[in-house]
């Protein structure tokens, strides 16, 4: 664990009932969704995390609670070191406070995040379809989204097939 990291870790603990986890070197704050615009403020304004990297989201379905995790990836400048944050969000219509006043990039990254799953951010300045046609119905990044399309009916036998034989070359 990075050494620049530790009184970020220790205080968000302590203040923001945040676990932290370590993986390859890479630092995990997994905070509840209620505190996640007060996390990033702290972050930002004691910390130095002034970038907001990245925004995305993990959906769990078939699993209801939590079904969607949102990823924030926090990079500091100053001290040159990353930090992901993480929160959990239940349900089939999951909703979030946005970090748009914090981070102003995260207006695109929850726009995006809106459009692929579905998940809407409470006080978002302009939210709206930003990578699918206005008029697309559902969300396509959801894993119980319907595919659309056939199954390929195969016209053979698999049992039939003699997987011994080299294949020839054509």
């Amino acid at each position: 664990m990075d050494d620049k990291l530790q009184p970020a870790i220790a205080a968000f603990k302590e203040r923001l009932n945040a676990v932290d986890t370590e993986f390859r070197g890479q630092i995990t704050l997994t905070v509840p969704a209620a505190r996640i615009v007060e996390a990033c403020h702290v972050l930002r304004d004691e910390y130095g995390f002034d970038m907001l990297i990245d925004e995305t989201a993990v959906d769990y379905w078939p699993q209801a609670a939590p079904r969607f995790n949102l990823v924030y990836q926090l990079y500091s400048m100053k001290q040159n070191v990353m930090l992901t944050l993480r929160t959990a969000l239940d349900g089939n219509a999951p909703h979030l406070r946005t970090i748009e006043s914090i981070y102003p990039n995260a207006n695109w990254h929850e726009r995006e995040l809106w459009d692929m799953f579905g998940i809407t951010f409470d006080g978002h300045s302009d939210l709206r379809r930003i990578l699918m046609p206005h008029d697309w119905e559902g969300f396509p990044q959801r894993k119980d989204y319907p595919l659309g399309y056939e199954e390929v009916q195969f016209s053979f036998d698999y049992k039939e097939i003699d997987l011994s034989k080299p294949r020839a070359k054509e």
